[in-house]
């Protein structure tokens, strides 16, 4: 790469350390400076997550001269953070620009010090209830928990939480994630304890606990972390998982096996994650780069394509900016209407809850 003077640089990078909005005459400046970067490092981003692959290469074909390096796509929420916390000042491959977690590991990263604000242009039409007022995080998809089951090895799907429990689904029930760390399973066991008549938030963990304890005690709950491949396997034949990820899987399983799609008929829980750059970024405007490109209209449409709910949604659905094809191929509306949305407080005394008592009260290693 042609270097260009160091003056040039200096300059830009003055520009662009405000944490102040960068409005579209900006972006110029914007991506000079991404440019002058040229890498962007990402972490815990399948390319079957959210339809992530399409976004990936999405950005690599807009911004042809940004490496983006992915580290560890299967992390979970807890592991993203603590990749911060061991690369401070690490200015290599390992130091992560940009985390996507779980809406309750946010405000914990904001008030360690882990994360640094930035308001991306389309930043109004993002619903408040889901974002930082000073940008340090912000809501970008949603999905509600679903069961993702094997076909041919349970040809009589569960329906509901409470049937997960029936001997017929002996050595067949996994989470997608170690309920010790990744917010996927977390909130799983948030799902299964309001199913079970728990208040949101710390009852709801407790009960939930004790669901997965009787899971475990009957011989149906299997410690391994599922996903396609075990399922199609048959390690895993039912996963506990979101609802897009599974549409996803069980496109890209193309039949073999067939597989099922289950919103349980109660305990249905929403979950949103959020983006946010790291306050280490070793390409901060190259992070800056990738936020606009996720929320513009391009990258919104992109995770609705991988069968999430992006943020923008409502906007864009009365702007007209989803294709009609996109919102056909979604599960029925009915799936979502039910969906119980967390606040943050009930989100953290789940999570206080079931980080903390899964080995003492459940006892299986999940990994």
């Amino acid at each position: 790469m042609t270097m260009k003077p160091m003056h040039w640089l200096a300059g830009a990078a003055a520009l662009l350390s405000t944490t102040a909005l960068v409005q579209a005459q900006d972006m110029a400046a914007l991506e000079a400076a991404a440019k002058m970067e040229g890498s962007l490092t990402t972490i815990a981003l399948p390319h079957d997550w959210c339809g992530y692959g399409d976004v990936i290469a999405g950005f690599k074909a807009k911004y042809p001269w940004i490496t983006v390096n992915e580290l560890n796509p299967d992390a979970g929420s807890a592991d993203e953070l603590e990749a911060i916390r061991a690369n401070k000042g690490n200015m290599g491959p390992q130091a992560p620009d940009v985390i996507d977690v779980g809406l309750a590991y946010g405000p914990a990263a904001k008030d360690e010090g882990l994360i640094q604000p930035y308001k991306v242009a389309a930043w109004d039409e993002i619903p408040d209830s889901i974002k930082d007022a000073d940008g340090y995080w912000y809501g970008d998809y949603y999905g509600v928990m679903s069961f993702m089951v094997n076909k041919d090895l349970v040809p009589n799907p569960p329906t509901d939480w409470a049937d997960l429990l029936k001997p017929e689904y002996k050595a067949s029930v996994a989470l997608a994630g170690d309920p010790r760390a990744s917010n996927q399973a977390i909130l799983a066991v948030l799902g299964a304890g309001l199913a079970a008549g728990g208040s949101a938030g710390a009852e709801a963990g407790e009960m939930g606990l004790s669901f997965f304890a009787e899971m475990n005690k009957a011989g149906n709950f299997v410690p391994v972390i599922g996903k396609a491949g075990t399922l199609a396997q048959g390690a895993t034949p039912i996963v506990l998982m979101w609802d897009y990820n599974a549409l996803s899987a069980r496109d890209n399983l193309k039949g073999n096996p067939p597989v099922d799609v289950v919103v349980p008929a109660s305990g249905v829980l929403a979950g949103v994650y959020v983006q946010a750059i790291s306050a280490y970024a070793p390409h901060p405007n190259a992070a800056k780069l990738w936020m606009e490109y996720i929320y513009s209209d391009e990258g919104q449409n992109l995770w609705l394509k991988g069968y999430c709910h992006p943020a923008r949604f409502n906007a864009m659905s009365a702007a007209g900016k989803i294709p009609a094809e996109l919102m056909a191929a979604l599960p029925p509306a009915e799936s979502y209407a039910a969906a119980y949305f967390p606040t943050l407080a009930e989100q953290d005394a789940n999570k206080g809850v079931v980080t903390a008592g899964w080995d003492a009260v459940v006892g299986a290693n999940v990994q």
